[in-house]
């Protein structure tokens, strides 16, 4: 049987400083929270046109060992790409193949 989780997967956190306007994350120096394989899959990608801006944005489910350590304000690298964890990461902790279900999205200007 094939191994399911056979992408290279990294997922960065920030830490937050202090602004004037209060605290942000601060992604010039983010840590390593996870650094191995999982499942990267295409979810869905569209593009929004008009004069002022063309954008393309694309999503996709990245399925994680249970054990992964990721939060909503998370990133996640997958090859040379970075995306934004979407929403609550899903740890299905039932059965044989436990894990861990992250939505993440990007965008091209």
């Amino acid at each position: 049987m094939k191994n399911l989780f056979s992408d290279h997967v990294m997922v960065l956190r920030a830490g937050f400083v202090e602004t004037a306007y209060g605290k942000k994350r601060d992604w010039s120096k983010p840590t390593v929270v996870f650094k191995g394989r999982g499942n990267v899959q295409p979810d869905r990608s569209f593009e929004v046109r008009s004069p002022e801006r063309e954008t393309a944005q694309e999503r996709v489910l990245a399925y994680l060992p249970f054990a992964a350590d990721v939060d909503s304000a998370d990133r996640l690298q997958f090859g040379s790409q970075l995306y934004e964890v979407d929403g609550v990461p899903m740890p299905w902790g039932h059965g044989s193949l436990r894990h861990v279900r992250v939505r993440a999205w990007r965008v091209e200007h």
